[in-house]
């Protein structure tokens, strides 16, 4: 694609965007004012000013956002080695490349929540704490904003000052010794483990010269390790952009920090600032109503939104006694508009937590409303998804010890419960991984010969999937369905 075209339709502010490379650059863009057009033509036309694609990294928060700015860009041209991706994928890709000097090894398992929050309640009960006291699911949540404090369990202890964070301490320690053991990372870790790795002056040398032109978006959404990487991969060039809207920051409860935004150009002294407040999405009552509320907002950058939209129709705002009597008026509206005319599928009803959903839907009953609700359970969190991927893990990694004992039976071979925790007990006692105390199998007089025998066949196939790793993730993946008859 020619500049002229790249450059086309944009406004002024957002020109000046696009065309600013070198230096640092904060674009605050407000809501609808076309953000992502910028960022994916400024990437265009970096490419097109002859940078090197394999000296731009643009984060996004998303695989949704990177999936779409990787498309956008490849639209505007056809760029080999760039690299666009998420925070937690850019950070696990280069700790695999430098495992080692982590003390990793480069085939290092990750553990997404339902994975931590399981090997939290095996800690908690090893450590004969109550579950229902010290719930494992909310331990998972308390050890997570620790770490976006970036907090180690020694500096989480010491800040211990009652009975659940003293409990939380000891499970952070153990879950943490655990995690080396298995040769693990949770998504908190590869942040942190990214700043470790950055703090090695070699290998931050190595990363800087390699990502010359670094873009973050959402950058209001950023915690302490991801702001830390952002500075340490920008010590030695200051060709960083960020994007964002300090008036959309809500994720402070899960660590964002949006002094990081707003401390942007004393950290990047000299860096040009361009207001993106043309908004494409709303009209002007909308608009009217927004800006009214956010102004009273005392940290925040000053900006207006205008639009050329039309007017539009009032903003109503409903008060309510309780989440009953809100969704006794929010079915009422919905029924009115389809008897006025109004087709079912043109209504649309939001909430912010999943537990008002139980009022709304009885509201909705009640009123004779049809509904649905859009909601499902996530590709990888299905159960046949997770064995399969299961599977994989422990041929990667066979002292992922919450892989083997997903899939030890599964689909059932005869090794239950009982027998299980008698080889994790021999596990524990050996200080062994689960695999390879299941491949001695015959040194636990406990077990019965019968659960001899499955454990037996279980790590023969496991070795002989191993020998079949080197066909590549589609065929081992088709070898494991076959082989274990899982999908039959």
């Amino acid at each position: 694609m020619h500049q002229n075209d790249i450059l086309k339709d944009l406004t002024d502010a957002q020109r000046e965007a696009v065309t600013h490379i070198d230096g640092p650059l904060l674009v605050l863009a407000g809501a609808g004012s076309g953000k992502t057009r910028v960022v994916t033509r400024r990437v265009a036309y970096m490419l097109q000013e002859g940078v090197s694609p394999h000296s731009i990294l643009a984060i996004t928060f998303t695989n949704k956002a990177a999936d779409e700015m990787r498309e956008r860009v490849r639209a505007l041209t056809a760029p080999r080695g760039l690299r666009i991706s998420t925070f937690h994928s850019f950070c696990a890709r280069e700790l695999r490349r430098f495992a080692e000097r982590l003390g990793l090894s480069p085939s290092y398992t990750i553990y997404d929540t339902a994975d931590r929050t399981r090997l939290i309640r095996d800690c908690t009960v090893a450590l004969n704490i109550d579950t229902k006291q010290v719930r494992p699911s909310s331990v998972e949540g308390t050890i997570s904003r620790a770490k976006n404090e970036m907090l180690s369990p020694e500096e989480y202890s010491g800040r211990a000052r009652d009975f659940y964070a003293e409990r939380v301490a000891k499970i952070y320690a153990r879950y943490e010794a655990e995690m080396r053991t298995r040769d693990a990372l949770d998504f908190d870790d590869l942040l942190l483990r990214m700043v470790d790795l950055l703090d090695d002056d070699d290998a931050r040398a190595m990363l800087e010269k390699q990502f010359q032109y670094v873009s973050v978006d959402e950058y209001q959404d950023t915690n302490r390790a991801q702001y830390r990487i952002v500075r340490l991969l920008t010590q030695t060039h200051t060709n960083i952009c960020v994007t964002g809207d300090p008036d959309q920051s809500i994720y402070g409860w899960r660590g964002a920090d949006i002094g990081n935004i707003l401390s942007f150009e004393r950290d990047y002294p000299g860096a040009r600032t361009v207001l993106l407040e043309r908004n494409y999405r709303s009209t002007k009552t909308i608009l009217a109503a927004a800006q009214g509320l956010i102004v009273h907002n005392q940290m925040r950058k000053e900006k207006t939104l205008f639009t050329e939209n039309e007017t539009g129709s009032r903003v109503k705002l409903i008060e309510a006694d309780d989440e009953e009597a809100e969704a006794a008026e929010v079915a009422s509206r919905v029924r009115k508009l389809i008897a006025g005319g109004m087709p079912p599928h043109d209504v649309a009803v939001f909430y912010r937590i999943n537990a008002l959903s139980r009022s709304l839907e009885l509201a909705l009953r009640k009123a004779e409303v049809p509904y649905r609700v859009v909601a499902g359970v996530a590709f990888f969190e299905r159960k046949e998804v997770r064995d399969l991927l299961a599977y994989l893990r422990l041929l990667a990694n066979p002292r992922d010890d919450l892989a083997c004992e997903r899939i030890v039976n599964v689909p059932s071979r005869g090794i239950g419960k009982t027998s299980l925790e008698r080889v994790k007990t021999f596990a524990d006692e050996k200080q062994l991984a689960l695999f390879e105390a299941l491949g001695r199998a015959e040194e636990i007089t406990s077990l019965t010969a019968r659960a001899r025998t499955a454990t037996g066949s279980f790590v023969e196939l496991v070795n002989e999937l191993c020998g079949e790793a080197e066909q590549g993730p589609r065929a081992l993946l088709e070898a494991v369905s076959e082989r274990t008859g899982y999908l039959k």
